[in-house]
């Protein structure tokens, strides 16, 4: 993590419409911003969403190249579509929660506005988080996918085991028989892997977690590997639905005998945060530990 080294000038806007209360609070940020003599750039819909007249509109990619800062005001699923869609961009990317958990978001949106001169001055850290990539042949077709959290592949409708062989750096790990496998980077350890038994990671570890959920075999629990690894898995199960997700947003369809190669991507992006916020003070207060004063 490093400190940015200058004041921000230009602020590029971006929200989920579809969570309430979020053109509000992206209207009220906006006037604030300009107000400080902040230059705003909104995209296209959000601008609409939030009622605001007269800035300078584009679609998120462009608004976020020209900005020193992009804000994104939703969850954890619009931060891991922004992530998607600006992998490789420099620009830092600061989450306002207007959604549920929010293990991505920095701030939550009724802290907001008590920190904004601090964002202003450039008071706080930035984070790079790499991708993760998957390639290879889905029912004949081509895989090319990027996710910030996690890859699974995992079973259609019908309630039946899939089968899987899993590799890693050409070495067999196991033949799996579960309901489905989790392939995530450390930013995705607190989403479903967590959920299906696998292990917290904090974001600075170079590590990979391969996690089944519900195998048939009791004694296969979450693996952890060198983010320098490939993983490989291969699709044994001849006459079931398999698919794979990234990040639970963009799915494939994958057929018996497909491949699909799992790896470190070569691009990154860029988190916010907060001086005064830690990863293990999130963790208290998003899972209710103790310890949290």
């Amino acid at each position: 993590m490093k400190k940015l080294p200058k004041p921000i000038r230009r602020v590029a806007l971006y929200g989920n419409p579809e969570k309430s209360g979020a053109g509000e609070i992206i209207a009220r940020t906006a006037g604030i911003a300009k107000a400080a003599g902040i230059d705003i750039l909104v995209e296209t819909n959000t601008s609409a969403v939030a009622g605001l007249v007269g800035e300078v509109e584009g679609t998120l990619e462009e608004v976020a190249a020209q900005a020193d800062l992009l804000m994104v005001f939703g969850g954890d699923g619009t931060m891991l579509g922004v992530a998607r869609s600006l992998a490789g961009q420099s620009t830092p990317i600061l989450g306002v929660n207007t959604g549920g958990l929010g293990f991505l978001t920095a701030v939550g949106a009724g802290q907001l506005l008590d920190v904004l001169e601090q964002i202003w001055q450039g008071d706080f850290r930035v984070e790079e988080r790499h991708l993760i990539a998957a390639e290879g042949t889905a029912a004949g077709l081509a895989i090319d996918l990027s996710a910030l959290n996690d890859f699974v592949i995992s079973g259609g409708a019908a309630s039946r085991l899939i089968e899987l062989e899993v590799l890693v750096n050409g070495d067999v790990l196991t033949q799996y028989r579960c309901d489905g496998l989790i392939v995530s980077s450390p930013t995705g350890s607190t989403a479903y892997s967590l959920a299906a038994g696998g292990a917290i990671v904090s974001p600075s570890a170079d590590v990979f977690m391969i996690t089944p959920i519900s195998p048939h075999t009791l004694s296969n629990r979450s693996v952890v590997v060198s983010m320098d690894s490939e993983i490989q898995v291969r699709v044994l199960s001849r006459r079931l639905e398999v698919f794979l997700t990234a990040d639970g947003q963009v799915q494939m369809p994958l057929s018996f005998e497909d491949v699909v190669r799992i790896r470190r991507s070569t691009v990154s992006i860029r988190l916010v945060r907060l001086p005064q916020s830690t990863f293990f003070m999130t963790l208290r207060q998003k899972l209710n530990w103790r310890g949290q004063p």
